[in-house]
C-alpha cells in the first residue's frame, strides 16, 4: 500500500462530505479494535451522513491510495473492520427504504440493524433468513461482507442465500448493481458500458479458465465461507455476482442498498431440547435430526450455562434444560401448535430409536424458549472468561466441516487441546458442522503466540483433512486469511488474487484481508504495554486478579451495549447512537489509556473523561453484558484518579451533589430557608445544576427524627431488624421510611435505626470522590459493627444505597471484614419480607412498576414481583431500561437534554399512557424524581402501598 498524506485527504473528505471525518485521538482510538484479538489504529474514521456521503467517502479515500475499511458494527472476531480509513456507515445509513409482502422482500441500507429489519418485517409474518446471535447490533453490511448465517440458516439458508440485488460504489467511484440469478444471460451483462461491463467480460473469462478448478474447490458444503465465493460465477449457479459478492470482506466493493429475500414464518414453533453428556455425543446425532427439517441445531456447553447470572440458569432449568452437560437447541416448525409437536415427537421417536443416550425436553411456551435461547446468544461474550476466571480468546472459533464428520472434528480438535495443554467453552450451530469456541490462549508472551500459530496450523490441518473451511461465518480477516494458502493450495489462493485485481486493481479496498494478508500472530491487541501496567486502584478488582488492566480486558467488543432496544444496557448508545458513548466505546478508550500510544495523559486523559461523561453509572453493563463489564466502577476509578490533587477542576456538580450528604443534614436545621435557597436559578448555576431542573425539597422533618419522636412501637416477637437511613428517605422522602416501619412492624418486626449518622458513600462513589467514600464508609460500617456482629438484617429502602453495600464495600474497603459482613446482611424490603414469610395484606389493582438500575443490575427483582403477586398486585413490567436521571447525571448541567431523551424512549409514555387507577411503582428516588417531573403521575414506593392497604 502506497504512502498518501493523511492530513490532506483529511481535508478533502471533510470538504466534500456532510458527515464527520475524524483525525483526533479519541476517534482513532474508539475504532482501533473490533470483536477480535486484532488492533490496528486508523488513520482517519468517517461517519457518512446518508448513501451518497458514503458513495463520496469510498471514492475520495480510494483516489488518495488510501485503505479502505468499510464497517458496521463493529463485531468482527476475525480483525475484517479495522485499520486505514475507517467509514462507520451503522450511524447514519441505516434505513428501512420497503418491506414488500406480496414480493416477500425488503430494501435496506449497509447500516441497518437486522432486529430492526425482523421487527420491520414480522407484523407481515416474514423474517430475513440468516440471524447471528450478534442481531441485536450487527448491521446488513457487515451481515453481507461476512456472509454471516445465524441459527436458522440451516433451514433459511445464508446471507448470500437470501440476496437479490446489490446496489455498490468501486474503488474509483463507479456505480453498479449486481443482481442473483435471474432472467438475464451472461451476454447481458457482458455488454453493459464502461467499468460495468469491464469487470463481467474479466469475471467470465476467469470462470472459463478456471470452472474446473472452482467446481472442485468451492461450494463444497453450505458453512464453506473462507475465501471469496467463486462457485457462485459457475454456470450450475447461474453466474451469480450478488452472491459472490456475499463473504468478499469489503475487498470488492462497497454496499449502498441491498435487496433482501424475506421468509416466510412458521406458524407455530416448539423447542426441543436434547442433553447430553458432551459435545462429540451431542454432535454424532446430528444426521438423525437433519433428516427431521428442524429450523435450528444449535449447540451449548455446560462450561457456558456455569457462566449465566445464577437467576438465568435457574431460570433456564425451569423452562426446560434437561439433564446434560452439553445440549441441542433444536427447534421445528409446522402449521400449528399440534403440527410443530408432531413434527419433534417423531424426530425424538427416531432419535430414541438410533440408540442415542439424549434427555430431551419439549418446550411450546415463547416466554420459556426465550429463557433458554438466552443461554445460547450470550454465549459469545461468557465463553471469554473459564470459571475460574481465566481468560479465553477467539482466533479459531468459527470452523466448519460437513455435518456428518463433526463428531469427527470435535474428537481430533479435544486432542489437540490437550497436546497444547489449552481448554475451551464451545457452542454453534452443529446442524451445518459449525463450532465456535474460546480458547484459552496466551496471547501476552512470544511463547504463548507461537503456541498459538502452531495450534491454529494444526487445527487447520484437521478441519481442512475433514473437508472442512476455516471459516464458517466470521470470515477470514486478519485470523484465518493466512491460513487460506493451507486449504486452498497455493493455485486457489492466486484466484482470489487475479479475482481481486478485476474488482480493485489499485488493492485499497480492505487491503490485507484474503489476498497477501499479514501474519496471523501479528498486531495481536494484547501483545503491547497495555498488559504490563500495574495501577495502584482504590478499588480492589477481587474478579479480575487486582488488575485493573485486566478489567478492561473484559470488553472483547461484541458489541451488545450497542443493540437499541431491551435491558438496561447502555442507556447513553441508545439515545445518541455514537460509539464514543457505549460501553464499548469506553473500555475501548479505557484500554487505549494504558496502551499510551494514541491517548497519553493517562488518568489525565480528557478523551476518557469525555467518553465517561455519559455514562449514567447505572450499572446495567454489570448485568447485561455477557462479560460484565462494571463501567460504573471504572468511571468511579477513573473520575477519583482524573481529579487527583486538584480538586478545583473537577465539575461543580461534585461539590453540590457529591457531597448531598452534608448539605442534606445541614439542610434539615433550617429546610423551609434550605429550599427557598436551592430552588434559585444563582443557586443551580453555581450547584453545577441544569437550569430545566427543579430541584426536590428536603423534608420539613427528617425521617430520623419522626422515628426519634415516635412514642409507639412494635413488639418485635418476630425480632429485629435496622432500617437503614439513607439520604434520600431521611431527608428528601421520609414517607417511604415512615410506611416502611408500618409494614415491618405489622409483619411483627421491632425496627431499630443505627445508633448514630450513617451513609454508604454513594454520591461520593457516583462523583469518583473515593478517598471520602472511603472515610464515610468505614464510619458507618463501625457503627453498625453490633448489629452485624448479631446477624441483625440491614434493610435498605433506596436501591442504589443498597446496591453500595451489597456490590461497591466489599471492593472499596476489600480489606475490612465489616465490608464484607455487610454486603451479606443487607438486603431489600422485599427480600425480608418474602423470606419472613410474611403474608401481606391484599392490595389488589394493577401497577405501572419501575425497577431501579441497580436493584436491575445488582439485587435482583424476583422478590418484589413475588411479593406484588401475594399482595394481589398485578404488575406489569415495562422493558423500559434506565429512567434516566441516574442520581446526580441526570441534574448535572448539559445532561438535562439526554436524561430526558432515556426517559422519553419507553419509561415516561408508558407512564402517561397507564390509566388513572394504575398506581405507578418505583422504589428509586430517581426514578420517582424523573417520573415526577416530566409527567403529571406521582409514583410511590412498595412499601407505600403495602402500608396504605394495611390501614384498610
Amino acid at each position: 500500500m502506497s504512502q498518501y498524506d493523511v492530513p490532506r485527504l483529511a481535508r478533502e473528505l471533510g470538504g466534500q462530505l456532510r458527515g464527520s471525518v475524524g483525525a483526533d485521538a479519541r476517534s482513532r482510538a474508539l475504532y482501533a479494535a473490533d470483536g477480535s484479538n486484532y488492533r490496528a489504529v486508523p488513520d482517519l474514521v468517517v461517519v457518512p451522513a446518508d448513501r451518497e456521503d458514503l458513495a463520496a467517502a469510498v471514492a475520495v479515500t480510494a483516489a488518495a491510495g488510501a485503505p479502505v475499511t468499510l464497517r458496521g458494527g463493529g463485531t468482527s472476531m476475525a480483525g475484517n473492520a479495522i485499520g486505514g480509513v475507517v467509514i462507520d456507515a451503522s450511524r447514519h445509513v441505516n434505513r428501512i427504504l420497503a418491506v414488500d409482502a406480496e414480493s416477500q422482500t425488503a430494501v435496506v441500507e449497509p447500516g441497518v440493524i437486522l432486529t430492526h429489519l425482523l421487527a420491520a418485517a414480522k407484523p407481515h409474518g416474514l423474517a430475513f433468513g440468516a440471524d447471528p446471535s450478534s442481531g441485536s447490533r450487527a448491521t446488513l453490511g457487515g451481515m453481507i461482507a461476512n456472509n454471516a448465517c445465524g441459527a436458522h440458516s440451516v433451514a433459511w439458508g445464508t446471507t448470500a442465500d437470501n440476496l437479490v440485488d446489490l446496489d455498490l460504489v468501486l474503488a474509483d467511484g463507479t456505480r453498479l448493481t449486481v443482481d442473483a440469478p435471474g432472467t438475464k444471460g451472461r451476454e447481458y451483462y457482458a455488454a453493459r458500458p464502461g467499468r460495468e461491463g469491464e469487470i463481467h467480460r474479466a469475471l467470465q473469462a476467469f470462470v472459463d479458465r478456471h470452472e474446473l478448478l472452482i467446481g472442485r474447490r468451492f461450494g463444497q458444503f453450505s458453512r464453506q465461507i473462507s475465501g471469496y465465493a467463486l462457485h457462485r460465477l459457475l454456470p450450475r449457479h447461474g453466474y451469480d455476482v450478488a452472491r459472490l459478492l456475499a463473504g468478499s470482506e469489503g475487498g470488492f466493493a462497497a454496499t449502498l442498498q441491498a435487496t433482501v429475500r424475506l421468509t416466510p414464518l412458521p406458524a407455530a414453533k416448539v423447542l426441543c431440547v436434547l442433553g447430553f453428556a458432551d459435545s462429540i455425543t451431542s454432535a454424532d446425532c446430528v444426521p438423525v435430526v437433519l433428516r427431521h427439517g428442524p429450523l435450528t441445531m444449535e449447540s451449548i456447553n455446560s462450561d457456558l450455562v456455569e457462566r449465566l447470572p445464577a437467576e438465568v440458569r435457574e431460570a433456564a432449568v425451569h423452562a426446560g434444560l434437561p439433564a446434560g452437560r452439553a445440549w441441542l437447541l433444536v427447534e421445528l416448525g409446522g402449521s400449528d401448535q399440534a403440527a410443530a409437536t408432531i413434527a419433534a415427537e417423531k424426530m425424538l421417536e427416531e432419535l430414541r430409536d438410533s440408540g442415542s443416550p439424549a434427555t430431551a425436553s419439549l418446550v411450546t411456551d415463547p416466554r420459556a424458549q426465550g429463557v433458554l435461547w438466552r443461554c445460547r446468544t450470550d454465549a459469545a461474550g461468557l465463553a471469554t472468561r473459564r470459571a475460574d476466571g481465566a481468560e479465553a480468546w477467539g482466533g479459531w472459533e468459527d470452523a466448519a466441516v460437513p455435518p456428518e464428520r463433526l463428531g469427527a472434528y470435535l474428537r481430533g480438535l479435544d486432542e489437540l487441546l490437550a497436546g497444547h495443554g489449552l481448554s475451551g467453552a464451545s457452542y454453534g450451530h452443529f446442524g451445518e458442522g459449525c463450532m465456535h469456541m474460546r480458547i484459552d490462549f496466551d496471547l501476552f508472551s512470544a511463547r504463548g503466540l507461537a503456541t498459538y500459530r502452531e495450534f491454529v496450523e494444526q487445527a487447520t490441518d484437521l478441519v481442512v483433512g475433514l473437508g472442512g473451511s476455516v471459516s464458517g461465518e466470521h470470515g477470514d480477516g486478519r485470523a484465518r486469511s493466512e491460513l487460506l494458502a493451507r486449504m486452498y493450495g497455493a493455485d486457489g489462493v492466486r484466484l482470489f488474487r487475479e479475482v481481486k485485481e478485476i474488482w480493485d486493481p489499485a488493492g485499497v479496498m480492505n487491503p490485507g484481508i484474503i489476498v497477501d494478508p499479514p501474519p496471523l500472530d501479528a498486531n495481536i491487541r494484547h501483545d503491547g504495554p497495555a498488559k504490563d501496567r500495574e495501577l495502584l486502584t482504590v478499588f480492589a478488582y477481587h474478579d479480575d486478579d487486582h488488575d485493573f488492566a485486566r478489567a478492561q480486558r473484559r470488553c472483547v467488543g461484541i458489541g451488545k451495549c450497542r443493540q437499541t432496544s431491551g435491558g438496561v444496557m447502555c442507556p447513553s448508545y441508545q439515545v445518541t447512537r455514537e460509539e464514543l458513548h457505549s460501553t464499548r466505546g469506553r473500555a475501548h478508550l479505557l484500554w487505549e489509556m494504558l496502551q499510551g500510544d494514541v491517548v497519553t495523559d493517562g488518568w489525565r486523559s480528557t478523551e476518557v473523561r469525555d467518553a465517561l461523561d455519559l455514562c449514567l453509572s447505572c450499572k446495567g453493563c454489570l448485568s447485561d453484558c455477557p462479560v460484565n463489564v462494571d463501567m460504573a466502577t471504572y468511571k468511579a476509578e477513573f473520575t477519583h484518579h482524573h481529579y487527583a490533587r486538584r480538586p478545583w477542576a473537577r465539575p461543580l456538580s461534585h461539590w453540590s451533589m457529591g457531597w448531598l450528604p452534608l448539605w442534606a443534614r445541614l439542610a434539615a436545621r433550617a429546610p423551609r430557608l434550605a429550599n427557598r435557597f436551592a430552588g434559585l436559578a444563582l443557586t443551580k448555576r453555581l450547584g453545577g445544576i441544569a437550569p430545566e431542573r427543579e430541584v426536590p425539597e428536603f423534608a420539613q422533618q427528617t425521617f430520623t427524627d419522626w422515628f426519634l419522636a415516635r412514642s409507639k412501637h412494635g413488639r418485635g416477637e418476630r425480632g429485629k431488624v435496622v432500617l437503614w437511613p439513607d439520604t434520600f428517605t431521611d431527608h428528601l422522602s421520609p414517607e417511604v421510611g415512615r410506611a416502611t416501619v408500618e409494614v415491618l412492624e405489622a409483619a411483627g418486626f421491632e425496627v431499630m435505626l443505627p445508633d448514630k449518622r450513617v451513609c454508604c458513600g454513594l454520591t461520593w462513589i457516583s462523583t469518583g470522590q473515593l478517598g471520602v467514600a472511603q472515610r464515610v464508609m468505614k464510619r458507618s460500617l463501625a457503627i453498625l459493627a453490633p448489629h452485624l456482629a448479631a446477624g441483625t438484617p440491614i434493610i435498605g429502602l433506596e436501591p442504589s444505597c443498597t446496591a453500595a453495600f451489597r456490590h461497591d464495600a466489599p471492593d472499596l474497603l476489600s480489606d475490612n471484614p465489616l465490608a464484607h459482613a455487610a454486603a451479606k446482611s443487607t438486603v431489600t424490603l422485599a427480600e425480608f419480607l418474602t423470606k419472613s414469610n410474611w403474608k401481606p395484606p391484599q392490595v389488589g389493582g394493577e401497577a405501572l412498576v419501575q425497577p431501579h438500575c441497580h436493584q436491575h443490575a445488582v439485587l435482583g427483582f424476583d422478590a418484589d414481583k413475588a411479593l406484588m403477586a401475594a399482595a394481589g398486585i398485578v404488575a406489569t413490567i415495562p422493558d423500559a431500561g434506565c429512567c434516566g436521571l441516574a442520581g446526580n447525571f441526570g441534574f448535572e448541567r448539559n445532561h438535562y437534554t439526554v436524561s430526558i431523551a432515556v426517559g422519553e424512549r419507553a419509561l415516561l409514555p408508558a407512564v402517561r399512557a397507564a390509566s388513572d387507577d394504575t398506581t405507578i411503582l418505583a422504589d428509586g428516588f430517581s426514578c420517582r424524581t424523573q417520573i415526577t417531573q416530566a409527567t403529571d403521575r406521582h409514583p410511590i414506593h412498595l412499601a407505600e402501598l403495602l402500608a396504605a392497604a394495611l390501614k384498610r
